[in-house]
C-alpha cells in the first residue's frame, strides 16, 4: 500500500494509470545515456538497505545500523528514516543517490510547460504519485521523486546495469510540487473551486443557475397564495400539520438513536509498524496563527511512525501571519506546507480540494487548527477501515475541552456529549447516514 513511485513500476505494479504509458514508452527509446561507469562494490555495512551506499561516507556505522532496523521495522527505504529524523534533506539524499546510480538530477526550475506531454489534471496527479514524464534529448525521460522503498529498487535496477537507467532522471518531491502547481495552479483553482458542481452537481450546494430557481420558486408561492385566499383556514392548519410531523419525526429520530444499544468494539491487536500505510494529515489554516504551534505539537504526538505520515498545511496566499508562524517553527518531514489557489471564495473546501490531489496516502483524515487529537487515534480509525471493507468515512468522537469557561459553553459540552457518544453511535448501528461534524473525519483513500 505504501510503496512508492516508480519502484512500484518496476516491480510491475503500476500505481497511476497515466504514467504506465509513459514508462512503457520510456523502454523502447534510447535517450542520450550518461557516461558508463563500473557500479560500487556492495558495501557489508548497507547490504540490508543499499539505498544508504551513496550517502555511507557521511553517516557512521551505528547510524546505518540503526536505519537498517527502523526500516525492517517499517518496510520502508533507510532513506526515509534518515529524511523523516531530519538527519539528512531529502534533496541532498536525491542528489546524491543520483550521482551514485549515473543519473542526472532535475531541478526542475526552468523547465518549460511543453515539455510535459500530461494534461493539466494528470500534470496535478503527477506530484501525488511522485513520477512526471518528459520530453527531453529527443525522447521521453521519466523524472522520479523517489518514495517509500523506490531508492532501494532504483538502486539494485541501475547496479544492475540495465538500460533503464537512460530513461531516468532523479527530483526531490518539494521540486516536483513546485514544478506542478508553478504550470498547473489555474487548472487546480478551477477544480479546488468548481470541480464538484463540474463533475457531480447534484451532489454540490453551490448554488444552481438563478432563472430555473426563480421560476419554480414563484411557482410555488403564487400557489401558496392561491390556496391561502381561497381556504386560509385549511392551509394554515396544514402547514401547522406539516411543521409539526417534521419536528417530531426530528425528535424520535433523536430518540430511537439514543435508545439503541451500540456496544463499544473491541480493540483488535495492535499492528506491527511494517503494516501500516501512509496516511495523510490534512489542516486548512487561515488565520490560525495563534493555534498553528499547538496543533503542529499534537500532530508531532500522534502514536503513528513519522516515516509513514504526510501532513499537508494549507494556508491562503494572503494569510502571511500564519505562514510567517509557520515559518518559525521550521518544520521538516512529514509536514508540508500547499499554498492555496488564489480564487474565491477563501474557504476550507475550497483549500482541502486544493491539497487533495497531493495526498500520498492510502487514508485521509481533515483537522481543524483547534483540534487535538488522541495519540491513537489514527491506528483506531483504521483499525475501523480494515474491520469493514464498506466504510468509506469514520468520524471521531468530539468534545469541548473548555467547559468550564462560562454556562454557554458547558451547554456546549452537554450537546457535543450527546450528539457524538449517544447519538451518532446509535445511527451507526442502525447503519444510517452520519452527519459529519467537519473535522477529525477519516476517509480511506483513492489511491
Amino acid at each position: 500500500m505504501e510503496d512508492g513511485g516508480i519502484g512500484a513500476a518496476v516491480a510491475g505494479r503500476s500505481r497511476e494509470k497515466f504514467w504506465v504509458s509513459a514508462a512503457a514508452e520510456a523502454l523502447s527509446i534510447v535517450p542520450r545515456a550518461p557516461e558508463e561507469r563500473e557500479p560500487d562494490p556492495p558495501n557489508p555495512l548497507t547490504a540490508a538497505c543499499p539505498e544508504l551506499d551513496c550517502i555511507q561516507a557521511d553517516l557512521s556505522d551505528g547510524v546505518i545500523a540503526a536505519a537498517e532496523r527502523r526500516a525492517a521495522e517499517l518496510g520502508v527505504g533507510a532513506d526515509r528514516v534518515l529524511v523523516a529524523c531530519g538527519l539528512i534533506a531529502e534533496e541532498d539524499y536525491v542528489r546524491a543517490l543520483a550521482l551514485s546510480c549515473g543519473v542526472m538530477f532535475e531541478p526542475l526550475a526552468d523547465m518549460p510547460r511543453a515539455a510535459c506531454p500530461l494534461t493539466d489534471d494528470r500534470l496535478i496527479e503527477a506530484a501525488a504519485v511522485g513520477v512526471l514524464p518528459l520530453q527531453m534529448d529527443g525522447g521521453l525521460v521519466l523524472v522520479v521523486a523517489p518514495r517509500g522503498t523506490a531508492a532501494r529498487r532504483l538502486t539494485v535496477l541501475f547496479a544492475s546495469g540495465s538500460d533503464l537507467a537512460r530513461c531516468f532522471r532523479f527530483t526531490s518531491s518539494q521540486r516536483l510540487q513546485q514544478f506542478v502547481v508553478k504550470h498547473g495552479n489555474e487548472w487546480l483553482a478551477r477544480r479546488a473551486v468548481d470541480g464538484l458542481r463540474s463533475s457531480c452537481p447534484d451532489l454540490s450546494a453551490a448554488p444552481r443557475p438563478r432563472r430555473p430557481a426563480w421560476l419554480k420558486f414563484a411557482a410555488i408561492a403564487a400557489g401558496a397564495l392561491a390556496a391561502a385566499a381561497l381556504a386560509p383556514e385549511e392551509v394554515f392548519s396544514a402547514i401547522d400539520v406539516l411543521l409539526a410531523v417534521i419536528f417530531i419525526a426530528w425528535i424520535l429520530l433523536r430518540l430511537f438513536g439514543s435508545l439503541v444499544k451500540h456496544p463499544e468494539p473491541r480493540r483488535p491487536p495492535r499492528l506491527s509498524d511494517d503494516r501500516l500505510p501512509v496516511y495523510t494529515v490534512v489542516a486548512a489554516l487561515y488565520r490560525e496563527a495563534a493555534s498553528v504551534e499547538h496543533l503542529v505539537a499534537c500532530l508531532r504526538q500522534l502514536d503513528y511512525p513519522a516515516e509513514k505520515l504526510d501532513i499537508k498545511l494549507v494556508i491562503e496566499p494572503d494569510d502571511a501571519e500564519t505562514g510567517a508562524a509557520i515559518e518559525r517553527l521550521r518544520l521538516g518531514p512529514p509536514f508540508e506546507v500547499i499554498i492555496a489557489p488564489d480564487a474565491g471564495p477563501r474557504t476550507k473546501p475550497k483549500a482541502l480540494n486544493a491539497a487533495l490531489p497531493f495526498a500520498q496516502g492510502a487514508f485521509t483524515v481533515i483537522y481543524d487548527a483547534e483540534d487535538r487529537p488522541e495519540r491513537d487515534q489514527l491506528r483506531r480509525a483504521l483499525n475501523m477501515f480494515l474491520a469493514d471493507s464498506e466504510i468509506a468515512c469514520v468520524q471521531a468522537r468530539l468534545t469541548i475541552d473548555n467547559t468550564a469557561d462560562s454556562w454557554l459553553a458547558r451547554f456546549f459540552t452537554a450537546e457535543y456529549a450527546g450528539q457524538f457518544d449517544v447519538f451518532l453511535p446509535g445511527l451507526a448501528a442502525l447503519r444510517l447516514p452520519l452527519p459529519l461534524g467537519g473535522s477529525s473525519n477519516h476517509f480511506r483513500g483513492l489511491r
